[in-house]
């Protein structure tokens, strides 16, 4: 996240291994807050808001699954399917990077 951007997503993925068959990525969506630590005359930076997604793909990325979302990621007001299409195209992206 930048100055000017307050605003990021955080992903980690987890190819296919002997104890797990399938790709798993990782999804944190957050906020970052600047701060003053006052004590210490230090700018500080803390992420808040932050949810976490995981979505998991049985065939090396090409479909996914979302196990659990709790958060209106596209601001309409309500979480339903399109928030659902939105992180799996995210997790699509993301897997589709050869060097992330």
């Amino acid at each position: 996240m930048s100055f000017l951007n307050q605003r990021g997503v955080f992903m980690q993925m987890m190819l296919p291994n002997a104890s797990e068959p399938n790709t798993i990525v990782s999804l944190q969506l957050a906020r970052k807050e600047l701060g003053w630590n006052a004590e210490q005359a230090l700018p500080t930076e803390a992420l808040v808001d932050s949810s976490y997604v995981v979505a998991v793909s049985a065939d090396r990325g090409k479909t996914f699954t979302i196990r659990s979302n709790k958060n209106d990621v596209d601001g309409d007001g309500d979480i339903d399917n399109h928030d659902k299409e939105k992180l799996i195209a995210l997790a699509k992206a993301y897997v589709s990077i050869v060097n992330p």
